[in-house]
């Protein structure tokens, strides 16, 4: 147990100041880490489908992941491209699994998985670009510190609805939330949790984004805490019913400790865009 504890902090301490630094760099050097992890939290997702027998164009699909990132930066904004980007991707798959599996190769699952996993591991990811760059897009002062904040937002109301939420649930959890898709997870930790990424979302609010002059009233931001919060459970709760469909404890072994990608953005899978949406709706851009 110790040892785990140690590869996790080591991780953590090494990862966490280069993914800030990053950030808050911003460009091209964002797109490219989020494009990697998109690839290979992609790739992780094929490897769980695997154990029931589906082949999913492996590569074909992380690529696909990997692009629907880029394509942010190119574009600059969310729109009609990216629309014709997701069409043509289900096209490509769809055609690619006729040639490369056949019909003795279950086409119609290989596609399907193809598809969902770089739309769940790697479009999502793009939208943390987008909100990295939404301040530069909407010509706020300061906009390398204020789009780190807002990327950073939806990152600290998820961390502390988890970090409550397990802790919370070890010390006063009583009735299962869902005990066929997480045995350890509770209705007392899931509301500790919600009160936490609340809490998070209000703080940060008015400490962080504030003082760089991205306005978010009380009443918009405990709104932002409690889909955030809740979306991250959603999140949390999806990626483990996919891991105890495949039988296995954890997506990969790529981060010592913590397992593997999906491990670890499971829920940032689902919050981010969220995040998104609600600071382009809430800074004037419209959605």
């Amino acid at each position: 147990m110790a040892s785990e504890l140690g590869k996790r902090v080591a991780v953590a301490a090494v990862g966490i100041p280069v993914a800030l630094v990053i950030i808050y760099v911003g460009g091209w050097a964002l797109a490219l880490l989020l494009a990697a992890i998109a690839g290979l939290g992609t790739l992780e997702y094929y490897r769980l489908a695997r154990h029931h027998g589906i082949k999913p164009l492996d590569w074909l699909g992380a690529t696909g992941a990997a692009a629907f990132v880029l394509l942010a930066p190119v574009t600059d904004a969310f729109g009609v491209v990216h629309w014709f980007a997701a069409i043509f991707f289900v096209l490509l798959v769809s055609g690619a699994a006729i040639w490369l599996r056949g019909v003795e190769g279950k086409p119609l699952e290989s596609a399907a998985t193809t598809v969902t996993g770089a739309l769940l591991a790697g479009a999502t990811l793009s939208f943390a670009w987008a909100l990295r760059a939404l301040p530069a897009r909407l010509d706020f002062a300061n906009d390398a510190w204020a789009g780190s904040a807002l990327l950073a937002f939806p990152l600290a109301v998820t961390w502390i609805n988890d970090t409550l939420a397990y802790f919370g649930g070890r010390a006063l959890g009583k009735h299962k939330l869902i005990p066929r898709v997480s045995p350890g997870k509770t209705v007392e930790g899931a509301i500790f949790g919600l009160l936490g990424g609340v809490l998070a979302a209000v703080l940060w609010s008015d400490f962080v984004l504030s003082p760089l002059g991205v306005g978010v009233s009380v009443g918009a931001a405990i709104a932002a805490g409690i889909v955030i919060s809740i979306a991250a459970q959603v999140g949390d709760l999806a990626e483990s019913l996919l891991k105890r469909d495949a039988g296995v404890k954890d997506s990969g072994t790529l981060l010592p400790g913590h397992g593997g990608v999906l491990d670890r953005f499971d829920a940032l899978y689902f919050t981010v865009p969220i995040a998104y949406v609600f600071f382009l709706t809430v800074l004037g851009g419209g959605v």
